[in-house]
């Protein structure tokens, strides 16, 4: 693979992954505040710089993986089912959403519903 056909394999995945971010991050998000407000008082009691801290964290554990996606994608692009791929990829942005959304779930609730972001074990 020569380097100019690299770049433009990159410059596709970039197109495609990066408006998508918002949209996960915004799940994720939505997920992190619906368990917050189920979680009532509770949740309120597990405010602290310790739990906005583990939140922080995660959000950017979160992107980090979400930047994955990348891999499979030039790789996936780079073999020869690119078109196949680049009419389907949709479907790993959606299982990595849900994936992802599911992983939140759980963290969430161990912050919220225990009251306590100390006991959470990363």
């Amino acid at each position: 693979m020569n380097a100019a056909s690299l770049r433009e394999l990159a410059t596709d995945a970039i197109r495609y992954w990066e408006p998508r971010r918002l949209p996960y991050n915004t799940a994720l998000a939505v997920i992190v505040v619906i368990y917050f407000l189920l979680n009532l008082p509770a949740s309120r009691a597990a405010l602290s710089l310790d739990s906005l801290l583990v939140v922080f964290l995660l959000a950017v554990v979160a992107n980090v993986a979400y930047c994955a996606a990348y891999i499979v994608d030039v790789f996936a692009q780079a073999s020869g089912f690119r078109e196949q791929w680049r009419v389907h990829r949709w479907i790993l942005f959606t299982i990595g959403v849900l994936f992802a959304g599911i992983l939140t779930r759980f963290y969430a609730l161990g912050i919220f519903q225990h009251g306590s972001a100390a006991r959470l074990a990363l």
